[in-house]
């Protein structure tokens, strides 16, 4: 899945105190029609990763170089989640997650010449 052709980003979100359960929750029920909209956008992997401790969610998305990711804040459908995710989560005022881009510090990977 890594190629030239991908690049993996990586962000951090904040989940109100106790919200853990209930998010992972929705999320395992994630939407069908999410799903899509976010596998035509170009992600091919997308993980998230918490820390109960201090509330942190870890994001982790592999994505086509050529993603339409920007384009997601416009679809109907994202917007509904977001709305649904809302009660759980610090967010914008346009109820998207409040997001902080993290800088990669270290990459191991095999087949990779390291920089």
């Amino acid at each position: 899945m890594i190629s030239q052709d991908t690049e993996t980003v990586a962000f951090r979100m904040l989940l109100r105190p106790g919200a853990e359960r209930e998010y992972r929750r929705r999320h395992d029920e994630i939407w069908p029609d999410l799903e899509a909209e976010l596998l035509a956008a170009g992600i091919l992997d997308y993980r998230i990763f918490g820390d109960p401790k201090n509330h942190c969610l870890f994001a982790v998305i592999t994505r086509a170089r050529s993603h339409q990711m920007d384009e997601l804040p416009n679809k109907p459908v994202v917007r509904r989640w977001w709305a649904m995710m809302a009660d759980l989560m610090v967010t914008e005022a346009d109820l998207s997650p409040q997001v902080t881009d993290l800088e990669e510090m270290f990459c191991l990977r095999r087949g990779a010449a390291q920089t």
